[in-house]
């Protein structure tokens, strides 16, 4: 393209720069349709991180709900999820500061419900008929990690009920979600789960009649176990429970109709996903003849119809190929929906024309698609023969070209979890790599999901060796390719994807340098610090623990840092209950007196992932400059100089 300035890959000037992302760009999460108005949920970095209900008129016109301090978030499970419902008008949700649930008009200021302490509430459900909230709750006042969590009846007309915190209707299993009243109000399902599972591993489906007085008549068990993950149990408008199920190995539908659990479109396709947060939805009724569903196939998500009666499945072309949270009403449906040129927004399906309308997007940056990098999906040969999957993004930027004969430098993302999946929809937080001439690899290595459960479970038993096989394999196969240069390698990742991260700059020496974000470094430390949701999540990841301690410490980067022989930059949240701070502070003393170019940056006020406008800024730009000072280019960027300061073991510029 005539008028292109050559310069060398990481050094061109962008304009998708981090004050354009972190004033730009919100996150949006479980939209509600009821009746003709819309709710969704929305979370703001300006605003340091807070959650706002807001509120879409059938005329267009857009309200904050929840006014501030209140952050409508709540820390069940540490992730949350599930913070809020709506019913005749008042909205219940969980704030964040005290946990506590409050009731508000719409007209009005929020007040509380619960009043005790150390009590914390998620996925509400309203009983009409009995003037009570089910929830479940998660008991801290043990003073312990080994919280209680239950399902809990708060009457709303009882003062001791709400004081106290609710009665608890549902004990003995180590966790719970999804508890759902039928229409009919007179049975609830719910989701069960112990120790060492996570809710992907096995969950169990249970169904209890309610009697008059708001108990529970002894339940049954309808499906589910310790190697079946059930996921979303959902009645439909006539009161049919349906839910998700992989049984086969997909995740795929199913209900249960006069006693007997029938396959609604069984297909090598997941119309699920991990429940890592509460109340998501992956389908919904429009009507008792008619579901809406979103399913994942090689990474890629579609939306579809599906008719109860004749179970024909029908596609739905939206142009989106990251759909979540979906839900429905007579007429239409909504979700989240992104694509590889437009981040998530929330969406608007007209059923009967086809047609989309963004009611709100989660980013309002309009970006020249001169400086957008499209992925590409790419399959890849890893270990024993098998095959891995990313998306690829090449340089881009309409202003520049690179020098004759120059290759980008790569930077490969390890996403967190470690069960979950990227997408290609748009992040600018990945454009603000590629508009500067880095060429960037998100892999869904295995153990990620969208690929059914054997693929998921590849990772058990091998975290630290799989998922580095596969990043490794990724960066290797792009090089063999001439699209990555193989001295300018870079791994990034967070939480779990930190540790990937970690592993491979420790125990390989392929990639030249890395930043870990709240990574783990210490799997052993881990199994004492951890939060109970996850606490025994290692134990199918690795291995048992004390009884495999070897593996634990085989695997522990912190361990080996003698093997360790290139740069690194840690960022951690200094309130984070779920990878402590401890855990970075070790590798970066570790690295530091190896003299290895290093740096420590710390937040406070921070948890697990960052929320705050200023830190996510100083982090992306901090990171950019580390990168620019490890491979000496000039970088596009005037770095926070308190980031700056805490680089160690660089000769003097």
């Amino acid at each position: 393209m005539s008028g292109q300035q050559i310069k060398p890959f990481g050094s061109w000037k962008s304009p998708i720069t981090s004050d354009l992302i972190v004033a730009g760009t919100i996150g949006l999460s479980e939209p509600t349709v009821l009746d003709n108005d819309i709710y969704w949920i929305e979370s703001r970095p300006s605003e340091g991180g807070r959650c706002v209900i807001v509120r879409r008129a059938p005329d267009g016109e857009t309200i904050d709900v929840t006014p501030a301090p209140f952050n409508a978030r709540t820390a069940v499970h540490e992730y949350g999820g599930g913070a809020y419902i709506i019913h005749d008008g008042t909205i219940y949700f969980s704030n964040f500061s005290d946990q506590r649930i409050y009731r508000q008009e719409l007209s009005s200021e929020p007040e509380p419900v619960t009043l005790t302490e150390k009590l914390r509430y998620a996925d509400f459900v309203i009983d009409a008929q009995r003037n009570r909230i089910i929830s479940v709750r998660e008991d801290h006042r043990t003073g312990t990690r080994d919280t209680i969590n239950t399902i809990v009846s708060i009457r709303l007309d009882d003062e001791r009920s709400k004081n106290e915190g609710g009665e608890v209707i549902i004990s003995g299993n180590d966790f719970y979600s999804t508890p759902r009243i039928s229409p009919d109000g007179n049975h609830l399902a719910w989701l069960a789960w112990n120790h060492p599972n996570m809710p992907w591993d096995g969950t169990e489906l249970w169904l209890a009649e309610i009697n008059e007085d708001g108990s529970l008549a002894p339940p049954q068990l309808v499906a589910g176990g310790a190697n079946e993950s059930i996921f979303q149990p959902e009645w439909s408008p006539d009161g049919v429970l349906h839910f998700v199920s992989d049984r086969t190995g997909w995740w795929n539908l199913y209900r249960l109709r006069d006693g007997r659990i029938e396959p609604l479109c069984e297909m090598k396709a997941e119309f699920g996903a991990p429940q890592w947060v509460f109340r998501m939805s992956t389908y919904a009724f429009e009507s008792a003849e008619r579901i809406i569903c979103a399913l994942n196939e090689a990474g890629t998500w579609s939306l579809a119809s599906l008719d109860t009666a004749t179970l024909n499945l029908e596609r739905i072309e939206t142009g989106y190929t990251d759909i979540s949270y979906v839900r429905a009403a007579p007429g239409c449906a909504v979700f989240c929906g992104g694509s590889p040129t437009e981040a998530i927004s929330i969406v608007k399906l007209d059923l009967a024309t086809g047609e989309t309308e963004t009611l709100k997007p989660s980013s309002q940056i309009e970006i020249d698609e001169g400086y957008l990098s499209i992925p590409r999906t790419i399959q890849f040969p890893t270990e024993n023969n098998l095959t891995a999957y990313g998306f690829f993004y090449p340089p881009k930027n309409k202003d520049f070209i690179a020098p004759a004969g120059e290759r980008p430098p790569l930077v490969v993302i390890s996403h967190g979890g470690p069960t979950g999946a990227s997408t290609s929809t748009l992040r600018l937080m990945i454009q603000y790599w590629t508009s500067r001439g880095f060429a960037v690899l998100d892999v869904n290595y295995g153990g990620s999901t969208g690929y059914g459960r054997e693929y998921r479970e590849r990772l058990n038993n091998q975290w630290g060796i799989v998922d580095v096989d596969d990043c490794i394999n990724g960066a290797r196969y792009l090089v063999e390719r001439g699209e990555a240069d193989p001295n300018r390698l870079i791994i990034r990742g967070g939480s779990a994807g930190g540790y990937t991260t970690l592993a491979a700059l420790t125990f390989r020496d392929v990639f030249k340098a890395g930043a870990s974000y709240y990574g783990i470094s210490d799997l052993e430390a881990l199994e004492h610090d951890c939060h109970k949701f996850e606490s025994r999540y290692n134990t199918t990841l690795v291995g048992p623990y004390p009884e495999r301690k070897d593996l634990y410490e085989a695997r522990s980067p912190i361990h080996f840092t003698e093997r360790l022989s290139c740069p690194l930059i840690l960022f951690q949240g200094l309130e984070d209950k779920v990878v402590p701070p401890n855990q970075a502070e070790m590798m970066f003393e570790a690295v530091r007196k190896k003299g290895l170019p290093v740096a420590y940056v710390a937040f406070e006020g921070e948890q697990h992932g960052f929320r705050k406008a200023e830190n996510i800024k100083a982090a992306l730009d901090g990171e950019l400059y580390f990168y620019s000072r490890v491979f000496d280019f000039d970088a596009d960027v005037e770095p926070d100089r308190s980031i700056v300061e805490r680089f160690e073991n660089f000769p003097e510029a």
